[in-house]
């Protein structure tokens, strides 16, 4: 056992000891807790994303195609046929796309679909007339008989007259107005048909088959003297009471019409 020198009571060993462990614990440093590790959370994964089908579109068979096709092409038909009776009639200028489009029981919208203006559907209007008023012209050739070609020539021309004398007055009043929006038209396909022709005539002529002639006077006499049954079917009929729609008075025309132009040009 210790004696204090100062007379103190004598410290217990136990004390001394429960000193000793404090100035131990004091001197030691705490230590950073440790982070406990985390439980891996458990989810369920998601399905993937189901990739889009693009739809290829389906072809059209050949029966629907044609439908449409029929359906368009009946539809455009029935607008030339109906701007062919109004610009014949009230001319380019006098004639309104709401006119066409009621004649031809079309919307207004669905007309500027086909042609997107007035001038387009009228040029076009003409385009197909000029078709039809030379394809007879057309049939001329060197190795035909000229007098059986051009009689027939005038009956065909005659027929036109008489069954479009709508589309003859409407080319007769671009004529007299000038041809402002035929010209180009009339400058090459009208003139090169016609050169060709005239060839054609000028080979019989040479040939001894034709009295001599000049050539584009005649294709001009034929045109001038058939589409005036058309251009002036009302003064035609104011003078007597006669159209060509009568099957007697077109017999009597057209016989008198190859009388006087075939017997103009045989040989002599």
């Amino acid at each position: 056992m210790v004696i204090d020198v100062n007379n103190e009571t004598p410290a217990k060993a136990s004390d001394a000891g429960k000193a000793g462990t404090r100035k131990i614990k004091s001197g030691v440093a705490k230590s950073a807790p440790v982070p406990k590790p985390k439980t891996a959370v458990s989810r369920t994964a998601k399905p993937a994303a189901k990739a889009k089908v693009v739809k290829t579109p389906r072809e059209p068979s050949a029966t629907t195609v044609s439908r449409r096709m029929r359906l368009v092409e009946g539809k455009r038909t029935a607008i030339l046929e109906a701007a062919l009776e109004i610009f014949s009639r009230f001319g380019l200028h006098g004639t309104s796309l709401d006119q066409v489009a009621s004649m031809a029981d079309v919307s207004k919208t669905n007309l500027l679909y086909y042609f997107s203006s007035k001038e387009e559907l009228y040029i076009s209007v003409l385009r197909q007339l000029l078709e039809v008023w030379l394809l007879p012209l057309r049939g001329f050739s060197v190795d035909q008989d000229p007098v059986q070609a051009i009689s027939e020539y005038i009956r065909v021309k005659l027929e036109l007259s008489r069954d479009h004398p709508a589309e003859s007055r409407l080319f007769c009043l671009e004529i007299i107005q000038g041809a402002p929006l035929l010209l180009t038209e009339l400058e090459q396909p009208l003139r090169d048909i016609v050169e060709a022709k005239v060839a054609v005539i000028q080979a019989w002529i040479d040939a001894g088959k034709l009295a001599p002639i000049e050539p584009h006077h005649l294709i001009f006499s034929l045109w001038a003297t058939t589409q005036h049954y058309a251009d002036f079917r009302a003064q035609i009929d104011a003078v007597t009471g006669k159209t060509l729609n009568d099957p007697l008075f077109f017999n009597e025309v057209l016989e008198n019409l190859q009388a006087l132009i075939l017997n103009g040009i045989r040989p002599r």
